[in-house]
């Protein structure tokens, strides 16, 4: 992929054809792309929009010009005209919608937050979940500006940290002290944040999901005994994969300065507890008073 600054212009399959219309011989290669997007637009309005409709016929060429307009983006090419048709007429219009639709259900496999439910391996909403983002990325009218290309990027590499954040959370949680927790669902950032105020104990447990009483028994520790923050820290960190690292350093910043000042302050433990459960843990703390 080109690295440029990604900024709303036309769709590059727009660029494209603009870089054919000035081609002195080009009848042969428009009419052979004409079929193609032709024959893509049918597909796409049966699968997507409306086959029986003007406006679902409509709709369908947008995502026709987006779809494209995004395969060309990625590639590996010059950001130019020329260049843009060139790949174009290189692979063929139905191929490099493929590329672009592929691009497209890569992102969707992605989690779009980093909570795990039951849901996310039903077929229906997999297909359900594709179906939204293909018409919000790549919905492209050719007379407009468009900035899809810069949607996916940066839905990428948001889902991307969501699917890391879920590593790192099913690790702790395979890890957890007190044994493997197998609940089918996950707040990866709740058990990341669980994790990371219970190695304030200062001797490396590792802890994914916790309860009120184990809550009560940190934060009477911790007034006790006031543990030096970073040392415990390190010692949790020293037993966690260098890949989790980072992400775990960047939650112990996040909650250096709130909670965990609390849980050293004068703050009062019932109102902590609370503070912890509405804003921090949520569902990764055990209903029952265990």
């Amino acid at each position: 992929m080109n690295i440029t600054s990604y900024t709303a212009r036309t769709p590059q399959l727009v660029q494209a054809l603009e870089a054919l219309g000035q081609r002195a011989d080009n009848q042969q290669a428009a009419s052979i792309l004409f079929d193609e997007l032709c024959g893509i637009n049918v597909l796409v309005a049966k699968k997507f929009t409306n086959d029986r409709t003007a406006e679902g016929i409509h709709d369908a060429f947008h995502l026709t010009v987006g779809c494209i307009s995004l395969a060309i983006s990625q590639a590996d090419i010059a950001d130019t005209n020329e260049a843009k048709l060139s790949f174009l007429l290189q692979h063929g219009a139905e191929y490099v919608f493929q590329m672009g639709f592929r691009h497209m259900k890569e992102l969707s496999a992605l989690p779009y937050t980093a909570y795990v439910s039951d849901f996310d391996n039903d077929p229906f909403v997999q297909q359900r979940n594709l179906k939204a983002i293909f018409m919000e990325i790549c919905s492209a009218d050719p007379a407009s500006s468009w900035s899809g290309d810069a949607i996916f990027q940066n839905e990428m590499a948001d889902r991307k940290r969501n699917q890391q954040y879920i590593d790192c959370g099913k690790w702790l949680r395979k890890h957890n002290a007190g044994g493997v927790v197998r609940d089918s669902e996950m707040d990866a950032s709740a058990a990341m944040t669980v994790a990371v105020l219970f190695a304030l104990y200062g001797d490396g447990r590792i802890v994914a999901r916790t309860a009120q009483r184990p809550l009560e028994n940190l934060i009477a520790h911790i007034r006790d005994t006031k543990p030096d923050v970073d040392a415990s820290w390190n010692t949790f960190l020293k037993k966690i994969p260098p890949e989790f690292q980072p992400l775990l350093r960047e939650r112990m910043e996040q909650l250096r300065d709130t909670i965990v000042k609390k849980l050293y302050g004068k703050t009062k433990a019932k109102t902590l507890l609370t503070t912890l459960q509405d804003q921090y843990i949520g569902s990764e703390q055990d209903i029952d008073y265990a």
